[in-house]
């Protein structure tokens, strides 16, 4: 499934390069996305939120796919020849995992994303039932989830809204006993254009890390985030203060992890230096 909103032009290109069944949740685009699509890939499912519900709209097209997996992609990515169905392949045989993390190639020059790479290097090692590194995190715009498992965890949430989304998902999904894991022979491409805005993005990367600590990780954690975000500078200072209005709903929603997931959470922020 697809999330979009107001790119009706990379749309053209990568939409005929999804295999169907395919479902866009259109973000409240203002660029006559829906009704395009539906006139010109009348095989693909629209669905119109109205507004802008940032990462939870993929949550709509998971509830509504009627298959027990579901690959994501953005309006600026798509899944290799037979990824999918290899996909669906490790799936079958790894009854536990939840999320496959694909190798993630960016742009025409097939650069290996950071993130995969730092999930192909992942420190938690490969357990036996799981088809390769276990991982904390993912790429959503490479990434399969098992459809239940994702529902059971709640899917994307609105206190993050966009950015940095995975995480707490992924720390929920294991919480639940589910695995996650990357696969590097499983291959999504991804072309971004470069962010209009690199500040806003360095603003937003802050205000969901501090929140992301809010809803599931000690106290230790929330004040060594939000103390990095002030040694950022302007950015980090403005991330912290976009943070505050929805810190209520993090805080209603905050719950301990389980000792072996913060514990793993930590083995890989160390790495990380």
């Amino acid at each position: 499934m697809v999330a979009t909103k107001d790119r009706l032009r990379t749309l053209t290109r990568t939409l005929p390069l999804h295999p169907r069944p395919v479902i866009l949740v259109d973000n409240g685009s203002a660029d006559g996305t829906p009704a395009f699509v539906r006139r010109h890939f009348p095989d693909v499912e629209v669905v119109e939120a109205g507004v802008n519900l940032g990462a939870p709209a993929r949550n709509l097209g998971v509830e509504l796919a009627k298959t027990p997996y579901v690959a994501f992609a953005d309006d600026d990515s798509w899944w290799a020849p037979g990824a999918l169905e290899r996909a669906a392949d490790v799936l079958d045989a790894h009854p536990r995992l939840a999320v496959l993390g694909a190798r993630v190639l960016v742009g025409p020059q097939e650069r290996l994303d950071t993130v995969s790479e730092q999930m192909r290097d992942s420190p938690l090692g490969t357990e036996p039932d799981l088809p390769g590194p276990s991982v904390l995190g993912f790429l959503a715009c490479g990434a399969v989830v098992r459809r239940d498992a994702f529902l059971e965890a709640g899917g994307f949430d609105d206190v993050i809204f966009f950015f940095g989304e995975e995480e707490r998902l992924a720390v929920d999904l294991a919480a639940k006993g589910w695995g996650l894991a990357y696969v590097d022979d499983i291959v999504a491409h991804h072309h971004p254009s470069p962010p209009k805005d690199p500040r806003a993005r360095q603003v937003l990367a802050t205000r969901n890390a501090v929140l992301t600590a809010v809803l599931r990780r000690p106290w230790g954690v929330v004040a060594r985030r939000s103390l990095d975000a002030l040694r950022r500078g302007p950015a980090g200072w403005e991330g912290l203060r976009t943070a505050v209005p929805r810190l209520p709903r993090a805080l209603a929603e905050r719950r301990s992890l389980p000792v072996e997931v913060e514990r793993a959470r930590r083995v890989l922020e160390r790495s990380k230096g």
